[in-house]
């Protein structure tokens, strides 16, 4: 079945990963602990208590490492542990687990850890557990490498669907980056790390869901005094591991799993949806921000949730709400929760006692004026949290105010005066989503690895293989927008994240192969369906602006032209807005989609060009195959050539707004329509039952018995806010899914039910292209030659070191994620 590729924003090219400063006003660089081995994407951490540390490493996978833990270690804070997510399994985002020595000559207590353990008093409230059985997995600890490689010397496994290294028994995916060793010889100062860092995956400890899915802030609860005993302690989490019937809901619920029994149990009420859980500080209560009031909405940045609190014994006894439209609880006491909100045309973070109950009045924390977000309690009264105290415009050059920060507020203190942890250590870089070491001595976060960047240094190319819930279909995400691969596998495109050139990966190699070099944007590259004709199609002009005229232009023998002497041939003309061009099978016609006979408004129908090869020139003719008052777009013809799928707003209920949240304008369904018959027409796959949402980019297999989509039929599946955001996203894609057609009848193919959702990620992922060739395929020659970790120079770095604007080749954002 080949394998489907597609392409996400929000991700940062370079790899996000923790790190602390000391919460004092004079930190500098230096001053910096790097928190983890600096393999793959971390993120999102909390600190392990000790009595939780304890009782994880009874495990055998960590009690038989090759350095045992000792009581001593963990007494003495010569072990830490941190729960985060990574990305080093299958490029899945789950949580691990990860042991950080220290060097402290203070204690030289050489009693093994399971002696001194074994006879902790416990107390079990979640019922009948179970005992595990892992193998060992080799312990890892790396230098820290600025970015990933694409997975040379991997073989595929069929059971998990994804990519492992021959030589990994732990199964985490990644390579080190040789290149950079030198690098990190002469750089190490800048990036301190423990002497020993090892890392395991929840699922390989615990063995708990193993299939695809996302997991979210992991913290520890349970613990507390019961009787004459200790309740149990527990890892509460945020997981998509239970599809919700509810179409255009999250499938993110809360869950707990027993940390000495590994039994796991479901702590949302099913139905609903909740993200974000923080554990008081007693261990006893969860609070989460919940959808379950009035569900997901389509709100884009500014998730309206409310607070809901629930006991982590009986989640379905007491679980009552205490805040309305308030995310990301912290827990500064067990009554006092500190949250953010998007109030005034500001994020802030606020602060409420609970303790009678449900309140509306609540105290804002940090001042108007500034954006503050994601706040982590140290206590009562203070309060981390990450701030943008200037706002930026899209196509400025931020100064440090314009980054994202980390600031103590106390609430106690004069005219919100401020600790600014981040702000003189790294000021040309984003530090996202604080959390609490050591009472509040040290404050961790995430950011890019973009310490060791120097101007005009190279940067490797992302391809990653994902875990994949279809048998024997491959999941890629290529690093450009709008991949394409041509019907015979041989070569990959794709268009930069800039939307000004076009890059091509075959056999001789990767390379630019056509450039604007002006101020129309270039996207949408799709190959001609006949790989004899090595003929490729863009769009050039103005991007999502239908005001706007767009054309259609060919790049014919694209394999044999360069940059420098690329040239293209314009298939549309008028002052339209055409897009999106699909050819049929024996690569002859054309369809596209286009604003002409649209109107004051710009509606957009689709209509087919005759001669793929001239277009609207020398004679060439357009016929129109749908017409009405609404947007087709997104088109593709059919491998065997009888049936376009498209994506349309067609069925949009007449009172509905004409903009809904945020500006997105919605009802997005996908139809099939016969080539040759437009009356012949039918709707395949909707979003909400209300036909609200969006469901977009449809894409055929290569048999034409499926259709990838990319679509909101799960909504959000984290927080946005606490992602490097895309700001000129015009719509929220979600994630990949596919449907099953049949490909007789096409009525009967009306409102398919059942779908399999591909990817789950916070990020989010559009433009799936589906083709019958796997990266394992000896006709993929874009695939052979991705492995040989092509690197485009990134000219725009700041030279001290800082965060740039734009990654050329990579699909990244402006200033905002990289």
């Amino acid at each position: 079945m080949g394998s489907i590729n597609f392409f996400a924003t929000y991700r940062p090219p370079l790899a996000l990963d923790i790190f602390s400063l000391p919460a004092d006003p004079n930190v500098t660089r230096e001053d910096e602990i790097h928190m983890t081995d600096g393999i793959s994407y971390n993120y999102n951490c909390q600190v392990i208590p000790p009595q939780a540390l304890r009782t994880i490493l009874r495990h055998s996978q960590l009690a038989s490492s090759s350095q045992p833990p000792k009581r001593s270690d963990i007494d003495s804070g010569r072990l830490t542990g941190l729960v985060f997510i990574s990305e080093r399994d299958c490029n899945l985002e789950t949580l691990h687990f990860a042991l950080l020595r220290f060097n402290r000559d203070n204690d030289n207590d050489d009693d093994a850890y399971d002696d001194d353990y074994v006879d902790d008093p416990y107390v079990d409230y979640g019922g009948g557990g179970c005992d595990d059985d892992d193998d060992d997995d080799d312990d890892h600890c790396e230098d820290d490498d600025d970015v990933d490689h694409y997975y040379d010397d991997y073989s595929y496994d069929d059971d998990d669907n994804c990519y492992y290294d021959d030589d990994d028994d732990d199964h985490s995916n990644y390579d080190n980056d040789d290149d950079d060793d030198d690098d990190d010889d002469e750089e190490e100062e800048d990036d301190p790390c423990p002497t020993e860092v090892q890392v395991y995956s929840f699922v390989d400890v615990y063995d708990t869901f193993s299939g695809v899915r996302m997991e979210d802030s992991g913290c520890i609860a349970g613990g507390y005094t019961v009787g004459n005993g200790t309740a149990d302690l527990y890892l509460v989490y945020a997981s998509t591991m239970e599809p919700i019937e509810d179409r255009r809901q999250p499938w993110t619920a809360v869950y707990r799993t027993n940390l000495r029994t590994g039994e796991t149990k479901r702590l949302t009420p099913q139905g609903v949806s909740d993200l974000s859980p923080s554990v008081s500080p007693s261990g006893k209560k969860v609070a989460v921000a919940s959808f379950e009031r009035n569900g997901w909405q389509g709100e884009i940045e500014h998730l309206h949730t409310d607070i809901y609190v629930m006991h982590i014994r009986n989640s379905r006894v007491g679980r009552r709400r205490v805040l309305r439209n308030a995310g990301w609880p912290t827990w500064g006491s067990e009554n006092i929760i500190f949250f953010h909100r998007k109030k005034e045309g500001f994020w802030g973070v606020f602060r409420d006692d609970i303790s009678n109950g449900e309140t509306r009045v609540t105290h804002r924390v940090t001042p108007v004026g500034i954006d503050a977000m994601t706040p982590a309690a140290i206590n009562d009264t203070e309060v981390a949290v990450a701030t943008i105290r200037r706002k930026s415009k899209f196509n400025e050059d931020r100064v440090a105010a314009q980054y994202r920060h980390i600031e103590i507020f106390d609430i106690t203190a004069p005219r919100h005066e401020s600790i600014e942890i981040t702000r003189y250590s790294r000021p040309k870089t984003d530090h996202y989503n604080p959390f609490v070491i050591d009472d509040g001595n040290r404050i961790g976060y995430h950011r890019c690895k973009s310490a060791r960047l120097k101007s005009g240094k190279d940067m490797h190319r992302y391809f990653q293989n994902l875990k994949s819930p279809k048998r024997h279909v491959e999941l890629n995400r290529v690093s450009g927008v709008f991949p394409t691969i041509s019907s015979d596998g041989s070569k990959l495109a794709v268009v930069d994240n800039e939307f000004k050139s076009v890059w091509l990966a075959d056999s001789k190699g990767v390379r630019m192969v056509f450039d604007t070099k002006g101020p129309d944007n270039i996207f949408s590259a799709v190959w001609n369906q006949n790989p004899e004709k090595d003929t490729l199609y863009v769009c050039m002009g103005p991007s999502f602006n239908a005001d706007k005229p767009l054309e259609i232009h060919a790049i014919p023998n694209v394999s044999n032209v360069s940059s420098e002497n690329n040239r293209t041939v314009r298939l549309t003309r008028g002052s339209f807005n055409n897009a999106f061009p699909s050819t049929d099978p024996q690569g002859r016609r054309l369809v596209f989609r286009s604003t002409r006979n649209g109107g004051d408004k710009r509606y957009k129908n689709l209509y087919i060009m005759e001669n793929a090869k001239i277009g609207e020139f020398s004679g060439g003719k357009i016929r129109r195959l749908t017409r009405g008052a609404w947007t087709d777009t997104h088109c593709q013809w059919s491998p065997r050539g009888d049936w376009i799928v498209f994506s349309s707003t067609r069925d949009k209920p007449r009172d509905a707004p004409e903009k809904s949240i945020e500006g997105d304008p919605g009802y997005f369904a996908v139809y099939l329509v016969k080539a040759n018959d437009p009356d012949v027409w039918v709707r395949v796959i909707k979003s909400g039952y209300d036909i609200a949402g969006h469901v977009n980019h449809p894409c055929f297999s290569p048999d034409g018995r499926s259709i990838a989509v990319s679509a909101d039929l799960a909504a959000v599946s984290v927080d946005p806010i606490s992602l490097p955001l895309f700001l000129h996203s015009v719509r929220p894609y979600g994630d990949i899914f596919t449907v099953d057609i049949n490909t007789r009848d096409i009525y009967e193919n009306e409102d398919v039910e059942n779908y399999t959702r591909i990817t789950h990620s916070r990020y989010e992922n559009s433009t799936p292209t589906w083709t019958m060739y796997s990266t394992s395929n000896r006709d993929a020659d874009w695939s052979s030659c991705l492995r040989d970790s092509y690197v485009p120079t990134c000219p725009y770095t700041y030279p001290e070191g800082g965060e740039s604007e734009r990654r050329i080749g990579h699909l990244c954002i402006p200033r905002r994620c990289c």
